[in-house]
């Protein structure tokens, strides 16, 4: 008898049993050595900070610097083998150029002497004496330190010393705070080989530096505008549904004719002759193609799923309702938002050191250069991917303690007695378990984003929200949570395809909505400086902001949205509805649930009523 015991007990621990549903009733911690590769990532990013505040000058990008080494605007540390370094520049902050209207480039270095001055000469200088003059009513000494004013005509190898004459009419331009010559000719030239000759890194960051204003008034409107779209969501109508996709199609349309119409321009404007104006303009192309081609695409989805607005409405408010029972969950994108800043600002800062990382080099008649350190360009690509990584960390745990919340508040037999703190709960269930399977999970979606042309649906399957919902339902890990959540949407697929479609297609349109006025503002106020800077990245660095701010305050609806339809899975699989396994559901969401079911079986009856009258003569009999 125990021999045929023990080979019944083998027999049916070799048979694959199905996992259980435990919702909230087991927890571990999971996916822990994701966690401690998480660690040992950002001790490499914290190192190539170091490094970057150690050997970077970001003063350097921002405010300019001289022949010597020296930082204009800034008190500056000598530099040995340079005596005319380490000199006190604080009232001398523009960088001005003493051959403006003949520079070259010779073995990568412009062959005019660049000084740190008080103010550019906005008149024309003909002679020595002018230069003089104006050295000594403005204070701006336009000749090497060394000189003093009183011997800019005594000496007679001053010439040498002082800018080449006649010195043209310039002003100050606020890119590194460089006097920029006004002359036709002289700009030309000026323009030409400064701009022209610049690595294209710099050029992008002196884009983004020279345009940081009208960077951050446009970061500033994508929050307003996603606070708009988030009380919208909040309180939606079908009137309101109509109203915003009326704007949506209007803003996709007025962004697409702006692009073309800027490109047209840039095209008739004979003038183009930088560098920063012609990657502008290949830039504006690629943009209108592309917008083109996504306002075509949504327009086709718009009009096919135009009848089911009002389903998408009655799905809102259901998630809505959800939602009410804890009202918290509106505020978690505060937070979430508040963090990214800080990450956001932080990395731009240590980029925009890495990009001024170098090491002194005295040169021929004591001036300074600076040396690009080796492997400094495999650091950008790990700082890219640190970008990519933790963004996508920060928002994945903000996903994880919405669904915690959902979860929480589903899986309560008394609905009349909400739980206490539903979302500190899940936090601290985040904190103490699942902080690896957040790590995992926000891993392989940059893993898929960064190749997305090859990789697009792998990327699809995982940036759902399910996989962190099961996660918190069954306290399994991220592979596991994923594996669990294909098998149950696929057992019930008839009750959310149609559903989560709808649902998850009117938020997307709320975040192109947000992205469609933030660009547009965008190429309104970057066209204004379409000479001397590269706009298209600060451009792209907005709309991927605006993006990343939208998504963090709708996204909200969709975790709920999705949590909940797993949940009702869940509940559908682990209870039958009788007295013994009674629901969790309420019964309004039954109703809703039932009725998409009619929707659903009327429409593959008349799908299956056309299928046979179009194939009678093919039946065999």
């Amino acid at each position: 008898m125990q021999c045929l015991g023990a080979e019944h007990l083998d027999s049916a621990e070799r048979i694959p049993t199905q996992r259980q549903w435990r919702p909230q009733i087991y927890r571990k911690c999971t996916d822990t050595a994701w966690l401690f590769l998480f660690f040992l990532f950002w001790t490499g990013l914290a190192f190539i900070m170091g490094y970057s505040v150690a050997a970077g000058a970001t003063g350097r990008l921002l405010f300019g610097y001289d022949s010597f080494g020296n930082v204009c605007g800034k008190k500056n540390s000598p530099v040995e083998g340079a005596p005319l370094s380490g000199q006190d520049m604080t009232q001398k902050k523009h960088v001005f150029f003493m051959n403006s209207c003949n520079l070259e480039v010779k073995d990568v270095r412009l062959s005019s002497t660049v000084l740190c001055v008080s103010s550019c000469p906005e008149e024309q200088l003909d002679t020595l004496e002018e230069v003089q003059l104006f050295a000594n009513t403005s204070g701006s000494f336009l000749c090497v330190y060394n000189l003093n004013s009183f011997n800019y005509t005594q000496i007679p190898n001053a010439d040498l010393l002082c800018p080449r004459l006649p010195v043209p009419p310039s002003k100050s331009f606020p890119l590194f705070n460089r006097c920029i010559p006004q002359t036709p000719e002289c700009y030309s030239l000026f323009a030409s080989v400064l701009i022209n000759d610049v690595d294209s890194l710099h050029r992008i960051l002196s884009g983004i530096m020279s345009g940081r204003d009208t960077v951050l008034g446009l970061c500033i409107l994508a929050f307003a505008l996603s606070l708009a779209m988030m009380f919208t969501f909040r309180f939606i109508t079908t009137l309101l549904v109509h109203i915003f996709i009326a704007l949506i199609v209007l803003g996709l349309l007025f962004v697409c004719g702006v692009l073309w119409w800027l490109y047209y321009d840039y095209t008739n404007d004979l003038s183009i002759e930088l560098d920063t104006e012609r990657e502008n303009m290949k830039c504006l192309l690629g943009f209108a193609i592309v917008s083109t081609v996504i306002t075509a695409v949504l327009l086709i989805l718009i009009y096919v799923l135009r009848k089911r607005i009002k389903l998408a409405v009655e799905l809102l408010q259901v998630t809505n309702k959800a939602i009410s029972s804890s009202p918290f969950l509106l505020l978690q994108p505060l937070w979430t938002f508040a963090i990214l800043i800080f990450f956001w600002v932080l990395w731009v800062a240590v980029l925009l050191s890495l990009g001024t990382a170098g090491a002194a080099q005295v040169v021929e008649g004591g001036q300074v250069e600076y040396k690009p350190l080796s492997g400094i360009r495999y650091m950008w690509w790990y700082h890219l991917i640190g970008l990519i990584w933790t963004s996508e960390f920060i928002l994945a745990c903000q996903q994880m303690t919405v669904a915690g919340t959902v979860v929480t508040c589903y899986f309560n037999r008394n609905k009349s007695d909400p739980p206490d703190r539903p979302i500190l709960s899940s936090l601290s269930i985040l904190f103490c378990y699942h902080q690896g399977t957040v790590v995992k999970g926000s891993f392989l979606i940059t893993v898929v984003r960064i190749p997305r042309a090859v990789l697009m649906y792998v990327y699809n399957t995982l940036k759902e929200k399910n996989a962190y919902t099961t996660t918190a339902i069954n306290g399994t890990d991220f592979c596991t949570s994923a594996k669990d959540a294909l098998t149950l949407l696929s057992k019930n697929s008839s009750h959310f395809t149609s559903v989560n479609c709808f649902g998850d297609f009117i938020i997307f349109l709320g975040k192109v909505l947000v992205v469609c006025f933030t660009v547009f503002g965008g190429l309104m106020a970057f066209n204004y400086h379409r000479v001397l800077q590269v706009w298209a990245i600060p451009l792209l660095l907005v709309a991927f902001f605006a993006y990343l701010v939208a998504h963090s305050f709708l996204s909200v609806f969709e975790t709920v949205l999705d949590a909940l339809f797993l949940c009702f899975a869940v509940d559908l699989e682990t209870n039958d509805g009788s007295s013994e396994k009674p629901y969790f559901m309420d019964q309004e969401f039954l109703d809703f649930v039932k009725r998409i079911n009619k929707l659903n079986t009327r429409a593959q009856r008349n799908k299956n009523s056309l299928t046979s009258e179009e194939g009678t003569e093919l039946r065999p009999l």
